[in-house]
């Protein structure tokens, strides 16, 4: 079946979501985004929710409040998501075509190669060497419809 061990989702209430203030969970929802997007947090394979709510300056209930709610998905996903485009930009780049998967795992923030195969195959259905060589052999195609100035 499938080549990594993937288990399913189970939604579970959580009723202090709703109890928390929608104002507070803009705020921290914006903290998180600064913490993510400005100072690359999630490239420190360390960093985890109480990390994050130590740095904001609040506890995890209300960190997994405010991504559960702003983003839809739970923290770990969070971190990986940005990890694995993270990813995806250091391999698609040409001037690093013959760095290891193990170096960019631990480049994008991933702790180990397994966790960043286990982590983008959950997202991408494929392995990062064959996200990475598919993207590589359809960049080589030559571009259909264009006219060369020959013609």
């Amino acid at each position: 079946m499938a080549k990594y061990n993937l288990r399913e989702k189970k939604e579970k209430p959580a009723i202090y979501r709703m109890a928390v203030k929608p104002e507070v969970i803009d705020e921290i929802y914006e903290q998180i985004l600064k913490k993510m997007i400005v100072e690359k947090k999630f490239r420190d394979p360390k960093f985890t929710a109480q990390k994050l709510a130590e740095e904001i300056g609040t506890n995890t209930r209300y960190i997994s409040a405010a991504v559960s709610l702003r983003f839809q998905q739970n923290y770990t996903e969070l971190i990986n998501g940005y990890r694995i485009r993270e990813a995806i930009a250091i391999m698609t780049d040409r001037r690093n075509k013959g760095i290891t998967m193990g170096e960019v795992a631990k480049a994008s923030g991933f702790a180990n190669r397994q966790s960043f195969y286990a982590a983008f195959y959950r997202i991408h259905g494929k392995t990062p060497k064959d996200y990475q060589t598919h993207f590589f052999a359809k960049a080589a195609e030559p571009k259909r419809g264009k006219k060369t100035k020959t013609e």
